[in-house]
Formats: C-alpha cells, structure tokens, sequence
C-alpha cells in the first residue's frame, strides 16, 4: 500500500500515566476510506488512543502518523486536517443550532460566506432544517448526535473521529447515524469510531479489539467470526477474552 493511501499508522503507540499503563505497545495501519472500529469495555484504552491520534494527548513511547503527519512535531496541524466527536458531543447547549454551527465552522476557519453554505446544506440533508433557531440543549439526543456529526465536519476533514457516538441513544437513532457514516465514508473519508455496542462492530470494515489497553484480535467481522467460529460479534467478543492470557 502507497504511503498516500494509509490514513494513520501507530508502532508500539503506549499511554502511560503514573505506573497505569492505559495503551500497550498498539500497532495499526488503516487505510483511506476504511470505517475502522475500536470495540472493548469502558477502560480497555479505545479513548486514549483516539485522544493520542487526534494530538488531544502525547504518546509515552512509540510512534503514530496522522494523514501523513507526526503525532508528537505535528500534533496541531493534524487538529486542522481531522474531525472529531466526542461522546459528550462538544455542543454549547445555549447557543442555537445555526450559532453552533457559525461558532465551529470559526474554529475551522471557515469564512461567513464558507459558514452560510455549509450551513444551509447542513440544514437541507438532515432533519435539522426546520431547528435551526432552536436550542440545542433542548433537541432531542438523535438531533444533538446529526447537530455533533455536521459540526466536526464542516470543514471536510479526510479523517473523521468519533468516540462512542451512539452512547445514550436508542437502537433506531443508532442505525440512522450509521447510515450517516456509510455515507461519509462512501465518499473518501476515513472513519474511527470507538464502540462497545457489539452489534456496531458488525457495520466496520474492520474492528479492532481491545483489553487492558492491548490489541487481542484485529480483523474485518466476518473474519474474525469464522476465525472464533461464532454467530456474532458478541459471541468472538466473548471468546477473545476467554483466550486472552490475563497477566496484565
């Protein structure tokens, strides 16, 4: 694979805080286009490897590339070539839908005339359309998760990131923003998402698992389910960890 096809590569990425070791010696390369799944327990180290990628967090030792750019020299450029959600959505709850949009397509860098086009688009491909002078803290949680989406990528970025987006919401909005990363990956984008609903893993191309801050298997869905002999994502989750030496 070309260099220019690879949306990020780790090494041996490690997080370390105080004698906590959080990520272990994670080794990946994902390319362009992919929707690449994290799937593990609240505190296998999915997030902190996000945070590392998307320059939020400096590595302990290891090295990571990020559309071509260094996590540890380059870490505020990677910030302008990415988006990224947080499960906590990032939106100012005050402020209307257009505000919030006016306020990250700032962020972007975007001008007023950049902002009012994406704007407008943002509004006429989604159910947001007839909430643009609402609240934001008063939508509804699906709407706050589309609102969260339009905002990380107002600015196109070729890699997306999305830590637990669907948390809290219901298994119907959970499909619907499925097919909204479908659609954004159908277009050329690199798609990260961290999970730990086991029925989303069976939508990424790939899926990677984690444990105690360690890869214990890597590969696409149906691989990995022949692999584990099982029926489900579930159930190669399950057997993953069964198999996993626990001297960590």
């Amino acid at each position: 694979m070309r260099p220019d096809e690879i949306s990020v590569e780790t090494e041996g990425l490690t997080r370390v805080f105080g004698n906590f070791v959080a990520v272990d010696r994670v080794s990946l390369s994902v390319p362009r286009g992919e929707i690449f799944g994290f799937l593990g327990a609240n505190g296998a180290g999915k997030t902190t490897v996000i945070r590392m990628l998307c320059g939020l967090l400096r590595p302990s030792s290891g090295r990571a590339t990020v559309a071509g750019l260094d996590v540890y020299r380059e870490a505020e450029a990677i910030k302008q070539r990415i988006g990224y959600m947080s499960q906590r959505f990032s939106l100012y709850g005050d402020l209307t839908v257009a505000e919030n949009i006016a306020f990250y397509g700032g962020i972007y860098g975007l001008d007023r005339r950049q902002v009012q086009q994406k704007r407008e688009a943002m509004l006429a491909g989604s159910d947001l359309g007839t909430h643009a002078d609402s609240l934001t803290g008063d939508l509804p949680l699906g709407f706050k998760q589309r609102l969260a989406l339009g905002c990380a990528m107002l600015h196109a970025p070729s890699i997306l990131f999305l830590d637990e987006p669907t948390s809290g919401v219901d298994a119907r909005a959970r499909r619907a923003f499925w097919d909204l990363i479908y659609e954004t990956a159908a277009q050329g984008t690199t798609v990260f998402v961290t999970t730990h609903f086991m029925d989303e893993a069976e939508y990424c191309h790939r899926v990677c698992i984690m444990d105690s801050g360690r890869v214990i298997a890597l590969g696409a869905p149906a691989k990995l389910r022949r692999q584990y002999d099982a029926g489900s994502m579930q159930e190669v989750f399950v057997q993953v960890l069964k198999e996993t030496p626990r001297d960590f």
